[in-house]
């Protein structure tokens, strides 16, 4: 690959200068060995960006992260910024991110290894073979609408007011993306809402509804309350390929579904927006996990949800699906032999740091391409 093709790392707060590291390794590895080589950056994201400039994302990081042909995100956060002004908060910076580069489609994979099927909390014949695509929209809806904030009342009570709004294109091109992405696996959408109490739930529906007479026929589309989506993604969710949803339900349903596979530690993470006139779109790559606090600095976290974010990254934005199998057949193959971090530990496998976990991923590339 051409060299001039530009990666930001924004390793973040927590846990995510660790898990970077880690995936560093393995960029590395895929530079030397495959060709697969970019130029990087590093900067500031989150608690640390502030501590720095005062604010959770500098001007200067986010005109870097416009030119990017990638940015890949570690985590954001921690109690030592809890008492910031919300508009101070570490993960401003990461919506600040997601909305000034319009990456309204927001992909959660859930995939449950075979060698972690033990590890769901669910019963192994619900989970077994569980492949879905959570799809959720990214830039708008409730955390963004307007009005909102919090008053002081005459009465002396306070009101606190989220807005959710959502125009038309906005649904649409989500769900244009769900579509597209439903072609390339089994065929079927299921559009998540509350168009039973909410208007812009009916708008929703009816909107992805329009989409679907006009282009996508050849797609099976189903509408589904979100609270229901909640149960029958632990009911039966095997019963689903796409999901695609708004920012608020999405937030909620990605992170049930993703612990579905076991643990968050596992679970990669794609934001895209718009391709433009030259085929380039913005992209955004993170693991599904938090900033984990409690365990950073402790060599505990588990780094394969950011690995698998920069597969991700190789086949969404750099169309190197076969080096992004390369890795994802890595990961599977260390975890088949055992090899477990903390978070997805179960009796009788090797427990390993977050630096071994990494270095047997290493291994297991050169296994694999000798």
């Amino acid at each position: 690959m051409a060299s001039n093709k530009n990666v930001l790392i924004l390793p973040g707060d927590g846990i995510g200068p660790e898990v970077m590291t880690e995936v560093r390794r393995v960029m590395d590895w895929m530079g030397n060995q495959r060709g697969v080589g970019f130029e990087v950056d590093e900067d500031l994201v989150g608690g640390c960006a502030y501590e720095k400039h005062g604010v959770a994302l500098a001007d200067e990081t986010m005109d870097k992260a416009q030119e990017a042909d990638a940015v890949l995100l570690g985590a954001v956060g921690g109690p030592q910024w809890d008492n910031l002004d919300f508009s101070l908060k570490p993960e401003r910076g990461l919506l600040r991110l997601r909305k000034e580069m319009d990456l309204y489609a927001n992909l959660r994979p859930a995939i449950v290894f075979d060698a972690l099927v033990e590890a769901s909390t669910l019963k192994p014949e619900i989970v077994e073979g569980l492949d879905i695509l959570i799809i959720r929209e990214l830039t708008a809806g409730v955390y963004f609408g307007e009005p909102r904030g919090i008053e002081e009342l005459p009465d002396g009570r306070r009101r606190g007011v989220n807005t959710q709004v959502y125009y038309s294109d906005e649904v649409e091109r989500v769900a244009r993306v769900a579509f597209e992405m439903a072609k390339l696996r089994n065929n079927l959408v299921t559009s998540s809402e509350k168009a039973n109490v909410m208007e812009s739930g009916v708008m929703w529906r009816e909107e992805v509804t329009r989409l679907h007479e006009a282009e996508y026929k050849d797609v099976e589309l189903n509408h589904m309350y979100a609270d229901n989506c909640a149960m029958q993604l632990v009911r039966n969710p095997k019963q689903f390929d796409v999901i695609v949803t708004d920012n608020l339900f999405g937030d909620m349903l990605s992170d049930e579904a993703a612990m579905l596979t076991g643990s968050l530690g596992m679970l990669p993470s794609a934001s895209l927006g718009a391709t433009d006139v030259t085929g380039r779109r913005k992209a955004l790559y993170e693991p599904v996990h938090g900033s984990a606090p409690d365990i950073t600095g402790q060599g505990l976290a588990n780094p394969l949800a950011c690995v698998l974010s920069y597969a991700m990254m190789l086949r969404y934005s750099f169309d190197l699906g076969d080096e992004a199998d390369l890795v994802e057949t890595a990961v599977n193959n260390v975890l088949a032999g055992g090899i477990r971090t903390a978070d997805i530990m179960s009796p009788g496998k090797a427990k390993v740091s977050t630096k071994v976990m990494g270095e047997t991923i290493i291994r297991e590339l050169e296994k694999l391409t000798r």
